[in-house]
């Protein structure tokens, strides 16, 4: 069984609660989930004008493999309502799979460790809050965190 670290997040819709569905759904399909954030409140990220997200990340176990884990959450974002049609735009749901144990995999459609997980406050926030001694290319998760400037983020109860 392997280890991974997942960042979801919604800016469309009832967001906390479609984060919610997509987290039920990958528990039911050969994920554990061991560890999982609260939800934060973030600006948006990109060059679209767009509503704030709701961000939460996630630690799981599982058996399959990188490519079948991204696979599995981009079918859960499909049958979510998610539809790619401007980069960095709104979106019902984005799962991002951010390591997967240690490796290092650099293919067309997956890169591990995600390739800006430690530039992103919105990643490393709830992540800093679940896996605080996950090392992502030589670096902890909190000094990750520690080296950004500080942006709006609000723990939501």
């Amino acid at each position: 069984m392997a280890r991974a670290a997942l960042s979801l997040g919604s800016n469309l819709g009832d967001k906390r609660a479609v984060i919610a569905r997509a987290i039920a759904a990958l528990e039911h399909d050969g994920v554990t989930i061991l560890a999982r954030s609260a939800d934060y409140l973030t600006e948006p990220w990109g060059p679209v004008e767009q509503d704030r997200f709701v961000n939460a990340c996630i630690v799981v176990e599982t058996g399959l493999a990188p490519a079948a884990l991204l696979s599995l959450c981009l079918r859960i974002e499909r049958d979510l309502g998610r539809v790619r049609e401007v980069k960095w735009g709104p979106r019902v749901i984005d799962i991002d799979v951010l390591t997967y144990d240690d490796l290092e995999i650099g293919e067309p459609g997956l890169i591990l460790p995600h390739p800006h997980m430690l530039e992103r406050l919105f990643v490393l926030v709830p992540l800093a809050e679940i896996a605080p001694d996950l090392t992502v290319r030589g670096q902890r998760i909190t000094e990750a965190l520690a080296a950004l400037p500080p942006e709006e983020i609000r723990k939501l109860d």
